[in-house]
């Protein structure tokens, strides 16, 4: 018999399970923020003591790491086409639109070497845009160049426009900026003005992409 560290109560050990301890994460994550989000609190949501949920998770991040890893097995269905640089490209993509569903995953994937922690449909994106690139020609410190060069484009383009969105009431604001511009001073942008902010609106993510792995290929072969 154990006392239950959270209700205090005495009884058997609590059994929690992972898919448990992911959904009750989701439910703390949408009703009070990613950043709220702590073995305390999850413990807390589930009734639980600490000891019970770190059966299953080594800390926080990995928790993180986790429900993202999850989240791409679920979200992820691309059959990718053979063509070298249409597959990268649907790789990359798939990556994109399955991080922007989950904002908070690239400030837990912000660093180099993430890659060890992550496993299923995730890395098998990138092990296709590696792989790929190999084949096509690429060295191996150029494939890794490649997706490094497409993961900091994904990185910045997601967590720009999350942070956009989140202050849709400052576009205005910044449209009004631009539309001040010194026409001496920075002709181009002061001809541009306020347009800025309607076309930085644009999705070109993918012609971004495209572009990294056109110059990557080409001097490669």
């Amino acid at each position: 018999m154990t006392q239950d560290a959270t209700t205090g109560r005495m009884g058997r050990p609590a059994r929690t399970s992972r898919d448990e301890i992911l959904r009750a994460a989701r439910i703390v994550i949408d009703r009070d923020g990613w950043q709220k989000l702590t073995i305390r609190a999850l413990g807390k949501e589930l009734g639980v003591g600490a000891a019970t949920i770190y059966h299953h998770v080594r800390d926080r991040e990995d928790l993180l790491i986790q429900l993202l890893v999850e989240h791409a097995g679920r979200s992820i269905d691309v059959s990718l086409p053979e063509e070298p640089e249409a597959r990268i490209l649907a790789a990359a993509v798939a990556i994109r639109d399955t991080l922007a569903a989950l904002p908070w995953a690239t400030e837990v994937l912000a660093t180099d070497g993430f890659l060890a922690r992550l496993g299923g449909r995730a890395v098998q994106m990138v092990e296709a845009i590696v792989a790929t690139a190999i084949a096509a020609g690429a060295s191996q410190e150029d494939a890794v160049a490649l997706f490094r060069n497409i993961w900091y484009l994904t990185v910045g383009e997601i967590q720009v426009r999350a942070r956009t969105d989140s202050r849709p009431e400052a576009r205005d604001a910044r449209a009004s900026r631009f539309a001040d511009l010194d026409a001496e001073a920075t002709p181009a942008l002061a001809s541009i003005g306020e347009q800025w902010v309607a076309w930085a609106a644009h999705d070109t993510y993918a012609d971004g992409v495209a572009s990294i792995i056109a110059g990557t290929l080409r001097r490669s072969g």
